[in-house]
């Protein structure tokens, strides 16, 4: 029991945060959906855990976005494929800036691509930023709700026992975000 207990309070450190804030600046969904459990075992606050993660995503989407309106834009023009791929996705940046940049959290594949692609088509930072930092708190709290909550919750209700319905809702939002990636990578790759 002594065991647990220090554990669990390492497990509330400060760091355990910083981590998760890293993890999630860095295309973090398996660290995010670890976090998760952590929020449904009482491991880690659930606050604590919701805002590291969306300001990390956020932090992580901005990264590309201000480093390729500055000293990184020129940089893709010297790689063929890099530049062709910019390209295509700017011009659906071009089309549907707004959405895309909204939905940029939750296309694994395009992640840093969509950034990059405002940045070259010229997105305002004061419309990238707002939308990058509202939508990775959606992203987080979807995480976070159908992990720590909703699906345990669901799962329980069919008589599964707690803790394999932990493990089944964040097997199924890993699934739902490798199957993300791959159609992301898929589709963009058709139209390069």
């Amino acid at each position: 029991m002594r065991v647990a207990l220090q554990v669990k309070q390492v497990s509330m450190h400060p760091l355990a945060y910083l981590g998760v804030f890293v993890a999630a600046a860095v295309e973090g969904e398996t660290v995010f959906v670890v976090a998760s459990i952590a929020v449904a075992t009482g491991s880690l606050n659930y606050w604590g855990v919701l805002v590291a993660g969306a300001l990390g995503a956020s932090t992580g989407d901005q990264f590309f976005f201000y480093a390729f309106r500055g000293p990184l834009r020129h940089w893709v023009d010297r790689i063929p494929g890099l530049r062709r791929r910019r390209d295509a996705i700017a011009n659906l940046v071009r089309r549907h800036g707004m959405p895309l940049a909204a939905s940029c959290r939750f296309l694994p594949g395009l992640r840093i691509a969509i950034p990059v692609a405002c940045a070259a088509v010229g997105v305002s930072p004061l419309v990238f930023s707002p939308i990058s930092v509202m939508t990775s708190f959606v992203w987080a709290a979807a995480i976070l709700g159908l992990i720590a909550s909703a699906g345990p919750a669901a799962l329980d209700d069919l008589g599964l026992a707690r803790n394999w319905a932990l493990v089944i809702s964040a097997v199924a939002v890993l699934l739902l975000f490798v199957a993300l990636r791959r159609i992301t990578l898929d589709s963009s790759s058709q139209k390069v």
